[in-house]
């Protein structure tokens, strides 16, 4: 049996892979993934042991000319995880925020995305699970690692995970529809229009088309701790340690930087307004072009902010697990004790201020103005707890396809490869040939699939429904 184990890091360190081959007489066995994980795995057996050797060699040398080089396995470590640390403090105020209802998901939480269908929560056990505006659990699933982040593409929900991988939640089963290589930890996930923004530890921010490939990468500019990144039709903007900025959305080019009064630890877009929530106790809003035009004071670092179309009220959550709403003129109206812990992310949607805590709470704060007004006077309704229902399915992602027989139902795709790339196109009549958002770990030259549809998402094609593989 003959073993050989390739590594590959690209030169801005924003991949590292690893290429195993084994050859155990006739059978031919191809391991390969992130450094620091298992893997995927795919074995087949030849007519001979000559010919099993000569699939070996010719893959090998494929992935010698990308770059890989013969490695030691176990001497490059898995990307770093952070996590958020702050001292939790308690609140300076017994009047409680108007929660309306309350899910403990057993575990620290910073993954939200509400909607008007829906609202999402990633913890860091990697378990998400997607509920009604009123609390029901509707769907749950369970990741491989801690979620980060949760987004929304359209009608496409993402969550990105410590350990680079984004997936797509929007189909029965989750796949890996980004990865997002690296060393850095990753802190903050964003995504428009097909491009992924990420940052990390290092204050490094990266973008990726729909097809996990990395458009540019930019070293961090005099700052560290890239808890910030959001993404709109123009630009990527980004917070750390440092300030705030912009990036051009397609070249990467820097095109504005500002200072802020302490780190960013949260960030914020709505509409022409960029908001950073900082160590220094404020949001401070600044337009997309970069100028500073407000600060909203509170009493204790801001671990998070959002703030309700045009930017009418703002919210913001403090590491003394304290939640307040100000006018956009930076009027405090109130200051609330949340009862669920410090507010890690929160998002504003339909009326309501959507909260995930220290304490892997989420919460639902009922954010309407006539609520506003009510808290204002002291009233708050009594919260409600919802509960996970025990016969509730659980998804785990998926990992591989076995062939099944081909119904012709539906749209057909094929596997090429494209020099070096794997892409997946459609051949039925009546489509483009774009590529497809497909999971890289079930892609197989020569391999046909079938889906129930596909869906423009401007350029390229996005899947609808469940993944066949028919060939």
């Amino acid at each position: 049996m003959s073993v050989t184990y390739l590594e590959y890091s690209d030169p801005n360190g924003a991949e590292h892979k690893f290429y195993e081959v084994t050859v155990d007489g006739a059978d031919l066995t191809v391991r390969y993934g992130r450094i620091g994980t298992d893997g995927q795995t795919q074995r087949k057996t030849f007519p001979s042991p000559e010919k099993a050797q000569a699939e070996a060699d010719k893959k090998l040398r494929e992935k010698r000319r990308k770059g890989y080089e013969d490695a030691v396995q176990g001497v490059r470590q898995k990307r770093e995880v952070v996590r958020r640390t702050f001292t939790e403090t308690r609140s300076t105020t017994r009047q409680g925020a108007p929660l309306l209802w309350k899910f403990d998901t057993k575990a620290t939480a910073f993954g939200i995305f509400a909607g008007d269908d829906q609202v999402w929560v990633g913890n860091e056990a990697g378990q998400v699970h997607a509920l009604s505006p009123d609390g029901e659990v509707q769907r749950s699933f369970t990741l491989p690692d801690g979620v980060k982040c949760l987004v929304r593409d359209d009608r496409w929900t993402f969550a990105g995970c410590d350990d680079g991988n984004v997936y797509d939640l929007s189909g029965k089963l989750p796949f890996v529809a980004y990865e997002v290589e690296g060393s850095a930890a990753l802190l903050w996930l964003d995504i428009h229009a097909g491009t992924l923004a990420a940052s990390d530890w290092d204050g490094n921010v990266f973008a990726f088309d729909a097809e996990s490939d990395q458009q540019w990468a930019n070293v961090a500019t005099g700052g560290k701790m890239g808890w910030m990144v959001r993404v709109d039709d123009r630009g990527v903007y980004y917070g750390h340690s440092a300030g705030v900025g912009m990036y051009d959305r397609t070249s990467g080019l820097p095109l504005w930087q500002a200072k802020t009064r302490g780190g960013v630890l949260f960030g914020w877009q709505d509409g022409q307004d960029l908001y950073a929530g900082t160590t220094q106790n404020l949001i401070q809003r600044f337009t997309k072009a970069g100028e500073h035009v407000q600060d909203y004071a509170c009493d204790a670092a801001v671990l998070s902010c959002a703030t309700s179309p045009g930017g009418e009220y703002v919210f913001a959550g403090d590491s003394g697990s304290a939640v307040y709403c100000f006018t956009r003129t930076g009027e405090r109206l109130w200051k609330l004790g949340s009862g669920v812990g410090g507010a890690l992310s929160m998002q504003y949607s339909g009326g309501r201020l959507y909260l995930v805590t220290s304490r892997g709470t989420l919460a639902a704060l009922d954010a309407s103005p006539e609520a506003i007004q009510a808290a204002q006077r002291g009233e708050a309704p009594a919260p409600r707890d919802v509960k996970l229902a025990a016969a509730a399915q659980v998804s785990a992602p998926l990992t591989q396809l076995a062939v099944t027989a081909d119904s012709g139902q539906g749209v057909r795709l094929v596997c090429e490869r494209d020099g070096t790339r794997l892409r997946v196109r459609p051949t039925t009549p009546g489509y483009h040939a774009w590529n497809v958002q497909f999971p890289r770990n079930l892609r197989e030259a020569g391999a046909t699939y079938l889906v129930d549809d596909l869906v423009d998402a401007g350029g390229f094609y996005r899947v609808v429904g469940d993944i066949r593989r028919v060939g």
